[in-house]
């Protein structure tokens, strides 16, 4: 899938969580219904980490690219020497570490721990990154022809605000765990990057979700749909059904959430 359809797969995955939550008696207060669908959609980018050509690659300019470059090369290292007899030996690690449930949620539980250990500035970063992430893929074309620097800018200025009403009393940083205030906020991050392994097992390639479990002999075993209801990345079925799809979900859920907290 492409950047705009992972983003706002991700921000309705988040929504249908809320009206699950909502409907299980522990709604989300509505600052965590918006911050956790805005920091799913970013997170929903991150596992592209891995190329150096990816919207989140391109996202915080030299920074972003160097890093993606070390990623390149660190899941490059793990595939080649943990790929099975029959598997192939990679020049690049695109697809591979990075894009399995075991990193997703390292990935979260690493931003839950930082949060807890490091509070509001953690809080703020995390927000700061995911925000300017979420414009990007949400809003990809007019990002594209925007200033870097103004898409930061409006990150950073989003962040602040929207943990000014997280801290706020009943607004949601101790939602789900009373003792330990943002906890939760690896949750939406480790989402985002399940929900970008799904949507690219519904591609040609699949995505090797879960690894190391050996499947038919490979530890790099692309799951996915049936061949006959794969799709390259970008394809109408992308942009035409799946990305309608994905709103009219999103805006139900949304709508469920809301109405059964009140």
């Amino acid at each position: 899938m492409m950047g705009p359809a992972h983003s706002l797969s991700g921000a309705m995955a988040w929504l249908v969580v809320g009206a699950g939550a909502a409907y299980a008696e522990h709604p989300m207060p509505w600052p965590v219904l918006l911050a956790g669908a805005l920091i799913c959609a970013g997170a929903a980018l991150a596992p592209d980490l891995d190329h150096k050509s990816a919207t989140i690659s391109r996202a915080f300019g030299p920074f972003s690219k160097i890093l993606a470059g070390i990623i390149d090369k660190i899941a490059e290292a793990v595939y080649n020497s943990t790929r099975a007899k029959g598997e192939r030996r990679r020049t690049s690690g695109h697809r591979t570490l990075t894009h399995t449930w075991l990193w997703a949620l390292a990935l979260g539980a690493g931003f839950s721990a930082a949060a807890v250990a490091w509070g509001r500035w953690a809080v703020l970063a995390t927000l700061f990154v995911h925000l300017v992430l979420a414009v990007e893929g949400l809003l990809w074309r007019m990002a594209r022809v925007s200033s870097d620097v103004l898409v930061w800018l409006l990150g950073a200025t989003s962040a602040w605000l929207i943990a000014d009403f997280l801290d706020q009393p009943g607004n949601g940083s101790t939602w789900l765990f009373p003792d330990k205030p943002y906890l939760w906020i690896g949750l939406p991050i480790a989402l985002g990057a399940i929900v970008h392994t799904i949507g690219d097992a519904l591609t040609i390639s699949g995505c090797p979700v879960l690894w190391p479990l050996p499947i038919a002999g490979k530890r790099w075993y692309p799951v996915g749909t049936p061949q006959f209801m794969r799709f390259r990345a970008g394809a109408p079925v992308e942009n035409k059904v799946l990305m309608p799809l994905f709103m009219v979900i999103g805006a139900a859920s949304a709508v469920g959430a809301t109405v059964m907290t009140f």
